[in-house]
């Protein structure tokens, strides 16, 4: 790929992992528009690399002291057990479906409903310290479905803990919280891919560009987002993505995507 598709592809993933918009579904459609699939191995690793530095920054206060709070640990680890089955068991649907822009699409609406029932759902008083483990494993049962194109991991997540009656900063602080082990195991599992399949000679300058676009803009999102569910604005997002869904659908089935 050349250089500036790779910058595109690390703005898109920094702007689209953590707004609720689905990183993975606008990087299927972006790769349409480019004319290709994106099946470069330590890009992937690149791209999410930098996303996951990026939740590393904005809560790198509360790392240190999250290790040692052995219950939120444990909620931790219980919300990331679904997405985990998730991956292995279903590993084969989710690689077919990365390179279809219907089904981004199809993720997008999806999406959308979720973002859009907010507003009645968002009534939650419980902060992480109430939340319980019946708690954990919704919001993780929430996360399970994400590695699906257009599927918001962020938005679902967030919508999880609203149904849990987490209120909303709550719910979107423990929803990056429980991205950190959802990336680094991503990364991990392509890594694995690589050792197993070769690499394919991309230069390290251009996985560098991509992973530093990814970082930067990952940030500048995550703060963003962080003051938008503040202010229970989150449901914008399911607007955009209900347009962007039914334009995407539309577009595929009219074989322009």
């Amino acid at each position: 790929m050349e250089l500036w598709e790779v910058i595109i592809l690390g703005i898109v993933q920094g702007i689209a992992e953590f707004l609720p918009i689905s990183s993975s579904g606008h990087l299927v459609i972006l790769e349409s528009l480019l004319g290709g699939e994106l099946e470069n191995l330590e890009l992937n690793v690149a791209l999410h690399f930098g996303t996951l530095m990026s939740i590393l920054v904005v809560y790198r206060k509360d790392l240190i002291p999250l290790l040692f709070d052995i219950p939120m640990m444990s909620k931790i680890v219980l919300a990331t057990l679904p997405v985990v089955f998730s991956g292995l068991v279903l590993k084969d649907l989710f690689t077919a479906a990365s390179s279809s822009a219907f089904v981004a699409g199809i993720g997008l609406l999806i999406t959308a409903g979720l973002l859009l029932i907010t507003p009645k759902i968002d009534r939650g008083t419980k902060g992480l310290e109430q939340m319980t483990n019946r708690d954990s494993l919704v919001i993780g049962l929430f996360q399970a479905v994400a590695p699906m194109p257009g599927i918001s991991r962020s938005g679902s997540t967030i919508v999880g803990g609203l149904l849990s009656g987490v209120n909303r900063d709550a719910a979107a602080r423990f929803s990056f919280y429980i991205a950190i082990p959802a990336l680094l195991g991503a990364t991990v599992l392509t890594l694995k891919d690589i050792l197993e399949e070769g690499t394919s000679g991309t230069p390290l300058s251009t996985m560098a560009a991509g992973c530093v676009a990814s970082f930067v803009v990952g940030i500048a999102s995550l703060n963003a987002l962080l003051k938008i569910v503040s202010k229970g604005q989150i449901v914008w997002f399911g607007v955009y993505c209900a347009i962007m869904g039914l334009i995407v659908i539309g577009c595929s089935s009219a074989g322009w995507l």
